[in-house]
């Protein structure tokens, strides 16, 4: 087959003119994913110094190389919030509403290590064949995923459009875990082996909640769109709340109560109370009891 590269082009920018919604032209820059992409390593950096450097960092060069590092992030996420400002807002020069934005989630940057920390512990603490914090650290997924996930969070908040969700699906390329930026959670939150969790937008998690591989908090249905944006549409966790492994847990008016623990498995759309065990055996009864209860009315 011959290939005629002025056909090629002339049908593609045929289909340029005809399907314009997914054409980016005339207008500013968009946020670079590569660039997101290196903010977020230099993140992991400062939430962890020391960690993920090549070379060994000593205590007293620590403050330079900070100093250097917020630096070059507060440059480089000024940029990118500025872009997406402009994306949202239009022209013009948001340099200045960029610039209020990155220091106020640079300030908080402390306040993430403090609950990053409490996850690291929870890791530890939650998994015997964890060996060591640092192992923690390095090898754990979920432990990225929560990071990054908690710094998007900060930024989230304070209304930066898109970059967080660029941030968590940078992550979620990463290691395979989905959890929306706009997602609330407590401390000491720890996601073991992690494959394939997904963690909705409004989701809110207490503290000391353990989520295995394949857990949903998902929305009930997305049949009506862009009509949901903003109600809650995801399940809520208390306190000291344990989901197994594929358990799947639907809709914004879902409450698992402190203490509850959720079986492998188990689709669920309704809440359970406190201190309560369900496993996937005890809700195929409850269902059933219900369908009886509906044939005897």
């Amino acid at each position: 087959m011959d290939c005629h590269q002025e056909e090629i082009v002339s049908a593609l920018m045929e289909s340029y003119r005809a399907r314009g919604g997914i054409n980016h032209l005339d207008c500013g820059s968009l946020p670079s994913k590569r660039a997101i992409a290196s903010i977020a390593e230099d993140l992991l950096h400062l939430l962890f110094p020391g960690f993920f450097s090549e070379e060994a960092v000593a205590t007293g060069e620590l403050e330079m190389l900070t100093n250097e590092l917020v630096a070059t992030t507060r440059q480089k996420l000024s940029t990118e919030v500025r872009r997406s400002l402009r994306l949202r807002n239009g022209n013009g020069d948001h340099t200045a509403e960029a610039s209020h934005l990155v220091c106020s989630f640079l300030r908080q940057l402390p306040a993430v290590r403090e609950l990053v920390h409490t996850d690291v512990e929870a890791s530890f603490e939650g998994d015997p064949a964890a060996g060591s914090l640092e192992e923690v650290v390095l090898a754990y997924p979920g432990l990225e995923a929560i990071a990054i996930q908690r710094t998007a969070h900060v930024l989230y908040n304070l209304g930066v459009p898109l970059i967080p969700r660029m941030m968590t699906e940078w992550a979620h390329g990463r290691t395979g875990i989905d959890i929306h930026p706009g997602a609330t959670i407590g401390s000491h939150f720890f996601i073991d082996h992690g494959t394939g969790v997904v963690v909705g937008e409004t989701c809110e998690i207490g503290h000391h909640v353990k989520l295995y591989q394949g857990v949903g908090l998902v929305a009930r249905s997305l049949a009506a769109g862009q009509a949901l944006r903003g109600k809650k549409r995801h399940p809520t966790l208390g306190n000291h709340v344990t989901v197994y492994a594929n358990a799947t847990i639907v809709g914004g008016d879902t409450i698992i109560g402190h203490g509850s623990t959720i079986g492998a498995s188990v689709f669920l759309m309704e809440s359970v109370p406190d201190n309560h065990v369900l496993a996937l055996g005890d809700q195929e009864h409850r269902i059933s009891n219900k369908q009886k209860g509906k044939t005897a009315a």
